[in-house]
């Protein structure tokens, strides 16, 4: 350890341009005097300050920015859904030639606890149980081939995590001190731990992405908790993030978010009712409860929220846009909000073939500007309590400008099933609105003239309904949160928002083309093969 110790010391002379230091030398003196243990760890310490040597002048991952991307990498999405092998995933440095991609979660350990109580790491055509050995007595893979690939990336001032779960899989633990235990193996395993079952060989990780979308919801937090009890005086900078669904809050992560500091979250706008497809409707789109959640909410104030996007039309089962619509969405919620951290994709096979939709949407992010950040005026008039507002109404109220999903008499809130969505932080002093009650008594979205539901169709069980869709029931107004059919409102599927007693509330909105894409789609978040 005191070789190590010196080691150190030598490089950061070398860092402050006082020495000059050679990391073949070390490694060469590190395997004639050590034994093979200490040997481990000196290797991974020592191709570390390599690795720092070879990138003089190469700029780190910055978390603070407004303009990274983040693509995962491991699941071959590309070849789940066509033939041509030619296109399918590469290894990892391939997609590390560039700058376009900052952040590369792997994935993903699909399993918690397989054979010999080891996770279970499955990477489609690159490293799978069919090509690859395993550990003895376990059924984790042994893919160290991928130490040179991941350290080439690292060089370069990416961060490579290692992302957990994955749509189809279901994964969690039975208490917290599970939980405890399955961060202690994924932190010998895979990041800065000590270990003979490295799947990664002396490659170091930079931290864990949770991707949970099936199984339980307990013992995230207490997973968290432990990992970040070793990070604290390691000697790198480790990261956690997380990829819930749009959908707030997150029915897997809800808890764990709420609980534990995240550095990032990649929340999945694609194949949910809140996703790309509904980016300029109020009622869907809802990238504005989240920015509440970063700035309020979260344990950490300074988390990013990216704005994760299918890479091609077959990533996902919507949310896809087009180059130039996905480059408009980043801007105007960069400039908007100021939790903005960039852009998620799923995955880099996609991208790739879909004429690097990563670099396009890299390009977009760069000209929007990287740092910084001017909160736009509240230049909606000042909310009034007491008013009624037709839908689509602009106010400004608590450093937001809202707009109402529909008919609103409540006072704008965070609450996502609320009758107002927050579409821009904001600062400075609001227009006056007009002071006393209001009422509009006609158009989509007005309140009743009568002591009745008026117009509003009671609630058929054969009858389909979209997202924003009202009707009757029990003497109570529904709004459809998405597609449902045979749901009762009230009921225990919670499809329908209560907005209250028929005298009191406001007509059916009208379906239109909008509300019908946010149909719900029956099928994991993730295309992926195993």
């Amino acid at each position: 350890m005191l070789w190590i110790s010196r080691a150190e010391r030598q490089y950061k002379l070398a860092q402050d341009g006082v020495v000059s230091v050679s990391a073949d030398l070390l490694l060469s003196l590190t395997a004639r005097t050590m034994t093979w243990a200490i040997c481990f760890r000196a290797s991974r310490a020592i191709t570390a300050l390599a690795v720092g040597l070879a990138a003089v002048g190469v700029l780190a991952f910055d978390n603070s920015r407004y303009d990274n991307v983040a693509i995962y990498w491991g699941q071959n999405s590309y070849g789940a859904t066509h033939s041509d092998v030619a296109n399918f995933q590469k290894t990892l440095s391939f997609y590390c030639q560039d700058d376009a991609i900052d952040v590369i979660p792997i994935a993903f350990i699909n399993k918690f606890f397989g054979t010999g109580n080891a996770p279970v790491l499955d990477l489609a055509n690159t490293c799978n149980s069919t090509g690859s050995p395993f550990f003895p007595g376990t059924g984790l893979l042994d893919c160290s081939f991928l130490a040179s690939d991941i350290q080439t990336c690292q060089s370069k001032g990416k961060i490579l995590t290692l992302s957990l779960g994955g749509g189809g899989a279901s994964v969690g633990f039975q208490s917290d001190s599970q939980a405890e235990t399955f961060a202690d193996t994924i932190w010998n395993d895979f990041l800065g731990g000590s270990s003979s079952t490295r799947p990664f060989g002396n490659a170091v990780l930079d931290g864990v992405d949770l991707d949970i979308e099936g199984g339980s919801s307990s013992g995230y937090a207490a997973f968290v908790t432990r990992l970040r009890s070793h990070f604290n005086g390691a000697s790198k900078k480790y990261y956690i993030t997380g990829a819930p669904q749009c959908v707030y809050p997150d029915a897997y992560l809800g808890s764990a978010l709420n609980s534990v500091a995240f550095d990032a979250v990649y929340v999945q706008f694609y194949n949910n009712p809140c996703g790309l497809q509904v980016f300029d409707k109020a009622s869907g789109f809802n990238f504005g409860i989240w920015d509440i959640w970063a700035r309020t909410i979260s344990p950490n104030p300074d988390v990013k929220i990216y704005i994760g996007a299918p890479a091609s039309t077959t990533a996902a089962g919507s949310g896809y846009q087009d180059p130039a619509t996905l480059a408009n969405i980043l801007k105007t919620t960069r400039n908007r909000f100021p939790s903005f951290g960039g852009v998620m994709m799923w995955d880099a096979s996609q991208a790739y073939v879909n004429n690097r939709y990563d670099l396009a949407a890299k390009n977009a992010l760069v000209a929007a500007g990287g740092t910084g950040f001017t909160f736009p005026a509240c230049s909606a008039e000042a909310y009034v309590k007491g008013n009624n507002y037709p839908g689509s109404s602009q106010v400004s109220y608590n450093g937001y400008i809202w707009e109402s999903k529909w008919y609103a008499s409540s006072t704008p809130s965070g609450d996502p099933n609320g009758d107002w969505a927050p579409i821009s932080a904001c600062a400075g002093d609001a227009p006056s609105g007009p002071s006393g009650p209001t009422t509009t008594t006609s158009g989509a979205g007005s309140a009743p003239t009568s002591g009745s539901c008026g117009s509003v169709a009671a609630w058929n069980s054969a009858s389909v309904y979209t997202g924003g869709q009202q009707v009757a029931y029990n003497g109570h107004l529904w709004t459809a949160k998405w597609w449902t059919q045979g749901d009762t409102p009230g009921g225990s599927a919670g499809v329908w928002t209560d907005n209250g007693a028929c005298a009191s509330k406001r007509e059916a909105v009208p379906p239109t083309a909008a509300t019908a894409v946010s149909e719900r789609v029956l099928q994991p978040s993730r295309l992926f093969r195993f």
